[in-house]
């Protein structure tokens, strides 16, 4: 299987705030409330927030008490100062990833995925959200409304495409979940608890705004194993065998 590549030229406007987006504080709230169940089942010693979107985000119910935030923007939400397509740690150190919204406008966001691969332990997780291209935000980003919206500037990767990227890397999905029923592009404000909101979520998940993906690591033999033979040792019924046994037979007597 060839993986199609995702790199640009072109740097998208990186955002640095959820306020930055159209209805971002709302979208951030539902991630939050998404993943408090994700992060609850979640165990190790390291959980590291990739970008300044996920620096943002709360994560109450998590049990993981080492908790890092990486970004190239310093903020006060950040612990470590560095690229997402070259994280400073050391290969099979860290427990579980959260990223959101960090490869929708990334440049390459396969270095980033690879990054992930390097540095996540063996059964660790990884937790990913981004816009979906299917849905109506994904459909008015291509068109002229509300231009300053750095919503325009997004990539919006379906999340088949997301996993297989992680199904080339040894990840196996957990589980997919959509929330956002929204344009993300207008001033209305959108209602998690709205009737449109429950219908959409139960008849029409995959035209939401928004998906998060849960993946776990797993390791590959390098070497497969082999079956133990047991060799049974038979006596051979040849006629020179039987010659040789009756010649020795001769000399004995």
């Amino acid at each position: 299987m060839i993986m199609r590549s995702a790199r640009t030229d072109i740097q998208p406007d990186y955002p640095k705030q959820w306020q930055q987006l159209s209805q971002g504080e709302l979208a951030r709230d539902e991630l939050e409330k998404a993943l408090e169940p994700i992060v609850a089942r979640i165990f190790g010693y390291y959980l590291v927030k990739i970008g300044s979107l996920s620096s943002q985000i709360s994560l109450p119910t998590c049990t993981i008490k080492n908790q890092f935030s990486c970004a190239p923007h310093a903020n006060q939400h950040n612990s470590l100062y560095a690229k997402s397509s070259s994280l400073p740690f050391q290969n099979n150190s860290i427990d579980a990833f959260v990223i959101l919204a960090e490869l929708d406008f990334a440049q390459d966001p396969h270095q980033i995925i690879r990054e992930i691969d390097r540095a996540i332990t063996v059964d660790g997780r990884v937790v990913i959200a981004g816009f979906n291209p299917f849905s109506i935000a994904g459909v008015l980003k291509y068109m002229p409304i509300n231009r300053k919206n750095i919503l325009h500037q997004g990539r919006f990767f379906t999340a088949s495409r997301i996993k297989d990227w992680l199904a080339l890397l040894n990840f196996e999905i957990v589980q997919q979940e959509n929330l956002v029923y929204s344009s993300l592009f207008m001033q209305k404000q959108f209602n998690s608890q709205s009737p449109v909101q429950k219908f959409c979520k139960r008849y029409l998940p995959w035209f939401s705004s928004m998906y998060i993906i849960e993946a776990r690591k797993r390791e590959m033999p390098l070497t497969p194993i082999k079956p133990v033979w047991q060799v049974k040792h038979k006596f051979s019924t040849s006629p020179i065998a039987a010659r040789n046994s009756q010649s020795s037979f001769k000399k004995a007597n």
